[in-house]
């Protein structure tokens, strides 16, 4: 069947461009020294790219959640994330849903703010300025993006203009101002970073993205269009991250096979779009920070960061923050086990808005391992005292209901074990990725870990025997310290 482009210009190169311009981007932060500069870096690039929109042009995540264009990058919100040899970043992409993106008319450029009025033609300019004079004051030294298009606009009238006092008067009525009090009263405080020069991701992170969203979408010059949205990605040049689209794919996998069997386990898999051996994108995980970003900036242990933020340990809010620790802690055992997930330092570890943990970065999985696969993390998965303390101590029930989920999910994982294991003999066949470095072995080992020739009741043995030694593991205290001197992880 063929198709008519109606667009007048070869399809698809301008989105080629896009995502050439994002990596490019990504190239130059890398040669930076340090993040001051790469920062600098990223919003001057950004705002160089921002000359170029809105364009026909979709932001590079799959599935694509919804199709649009892009129409801005705001670029005061963009971080550099933490990494001591790249410099991935992240970026906020303010789109316009559209139902044909190949056929509908490309968004007009937009350079004033809903508080200015539209630009004049050139024809009409001096009529205008003769029967109205208007002074803008431009703020663009502020560092957030609320400064930059903010204006105030002075008018003064002339004999063919209105009066400055006829304007339209807004009445807000009594009881809504008393109800947005009682919420702002009743609303839990949450925690909030101060900006870091040697973190400046996690104030950025910390940030709500339902307040980010309405934050930008109130300063954007298309925030009053019925059809704007707000999507974000995380761009990522220096890694082949073939190896993480093949964890997302795992991941998938045993999430859709636990719900499946109703087993309350809880993971959080992220879309991987890879555009070449060393550069991709990367879905972000919103409204989450790692645990060293906790540890780091709230200066408390994990347990008293979850009374602060979630309340009393008896508070219906931290019952259920608690509840969803217990069941994504689980999940992520497991996978961490069955997958020997490596490099589990605290900023590979998020915490999200609602309790769960969350692992990311899976550069070693299967047969690679930090340190030239010298296989110093021994343990069978990261768990320390300060998650079994969230949970309520070795003697809570929440303890023993993480060991019981453990349990239920790996009986699952155990009876599809065969759909697992086939994307791992599908990746392995001729693959040079570094996590098939010993060939069929990898898959052979991996079989071995569903222990198929263990009971049920052997396999609750084994568990109970895998969350003492991880939990008691002098490795994981070793390699966590190794962190802290050589990248200043907590």
């Amino acid at each position: 069947m063929h198709s008519e482009c109606d667009c007048q210009g070869p399809r698809l190169i301008a989105q080629r461009e896009f995502v050439c311009a994002l990596v490019a981007i990504g190239e130059k932060l890398r040669g930076l020294a340090t993040k001051d500069l790469k920062v600098s870096a990223l919003y001057a690039e950004l705002s160089l790219l921002n000359l170029n929109l809105p364009a026909r042009v979709f932001l590079p995540i799959f599935p694509i959640p919804f199709k649009h264009h892009v129409v801005r990058i705001p670029h005061t919100v963009a971080a550099v994330l933490n990494s001591k040899d790249k410099a991935p970043y992240l970026i906020y992409v303010e789109v316009l849903e559209s139902a044909s993106p190949d056929s509908s008319p490309n968004p007009s450029k937009r350079l004033d703010s809903t508080s200015l009025r539209q630009t004049r033609s050139e024809e009409s300019l001096p009529t205008f300025c003769r029967s109205r004079s208007s002074s803008v004051k431009f703020n663009v030294n502020g560092d957030s993006d609320e400064d930059i298009w903010s204006g105030v606009v002075e008018e003064h009238t002339t004999e063919n203009g209105p009066k400055s006092d006829e304007t339209d008067s807004v009445y807000i009525a009594a009881g809504d101002v008393r109800k947005r009090l009682s919420q702002q009263l009743t609303a839990p405080r949450k925690t909030r970073f101060n900006k870091d020069p040697d973190d400046p991701s996690a104030s950025v992170l910390k940030e709500p993205f339902a307040e980010k969203e309405a934050r930008i979408k109130a300063n954007s010059p298309y925030g009053h269009l019925p059809n704007w949205r707000l999507l974000s990605v995380i761009v990522k040049v220096g890694d082949d991250l073939r190896q993480e689209l093949l964890a997302y794919q795992l991941l998938r996998q045993f999430q859709t096979l636990w719900a499946e069997e109703k087993v309350p386990l809880w993971l959080k898999p992220y879309a991987v779009v890879v555009t070449s051996n060393e550069s991709g994108f990367i879905e972000p995980i919103v409204d989450a920070v790692s645990l060293h970003q906790i540890k780091k900036h709230s200066q408390m242990s994990l347990l008293n960061y979850f009374i602060k933020e979630y309340g009393d340990v008896n508070s219906e809010e931290f019952l259920s923050a608690q509840e969803n620790f217990v069941q994504s802690c689980a999940a992520y055992c497991l996978i961490c086990y069955i997958l020997q997930v490596k490099d589990r330092h605290n900023g590979n570890i998020l915490l999200d808005a609602e309790g769960h943990i969350i692992h990311i970065d899976f550069g070693f999985i299967l047969s690679s391992s930090p340190g030239s696969n010298f296989g110093f993390e021994s343990s069978p998965f990261k768990l320390t005292h300060e998650f079994v303390e969230v949970m309520g101590g070795v003697d809570s029930d929440m303890y023993n209901f993480f060991k019981i989920l453990m349990l239920r999910g790996f009986l699952v994982a155990r009876k599809n074990m065969d759909k697992c294991l086939e994307l791992a003999e599908i990746m392995q066949t001729g693959s040079q990725l570094p996590c098939f470095v010993r060939g069929s072995s990898t898959v052979r080992a991996m079989r071995e870990r569903f222990h198929l020739n263990l009971t049920e009741e052997q396999l609750s043995e084994l568990i109970d025997r895998m969350v003492e030694t991880s939990m008691n593991s002098i490795t994981t205290k070793i390699y966590d310290g190794y962190q802290y001197f050589t990248n200043g992880i907590l």
